[in-house]
Order: structure tokens, then C-alpha cells, then sequence
């Protein structure tokens, strides 16, 4: 349950940041790329925010098999 959550807020918390910075890129050139970006910058976010909580749950994995050995 706590690794489902985590993974949850990590993934949201990346994909608000990944929107806010595709909007402020897109809103450079016009309204229409402002919103684009923002819906590409959230994709691109969340996937971060996915693979990042992925490989530090692996990493603790690791870490408590080399201790119990």
C-alpha cells in the first residue's frame, strides 16, 4: 500500500511540474502550443516520476538483500 502511494504522488508531483514547464515553453509561441505543451510536459512528467520511484524501490531491493547476506 505505502509503495502504491508513493508511486502515486511521485508521479503526480512530476507530471505538475512536467505541465507547468510545457506550458511556459509552449505559451512562448501561443495559447494553442500552451496547451500542448502542458498536456505533453504532464505525459512526460508522470513517466519520469514513474521510472524514478521504479528504480529507487529497486535500489533499496538491492541494498536489503547485500545486508541480509
Amino acid at each position: 500500500m505505502g509503495s502504491n502511494l508513493k508511486r502515486t504522488l511521485s508521479r503526480a508531483r512530476y507530471a505538475a511540474m512536467g505541465a507547468a514547464a510545457g506550458a511556459a515553453i509552449g505559451g512562448l509561441f501561443n495559447r494553442n502550443a500552451a496547451s500542448t505543451g502542458g498536456a505533453i510536459g504532464a505525459l512526460v512528467g508522470a513517466v519520469i516520476g514513474e521510472k524514478r520511484v521504479a528504480a529507487s524501490d529497486l535500489v533499496e531491493q538491492v541494498k536489503e538483500r547485500s545486508e541480509s547476506q
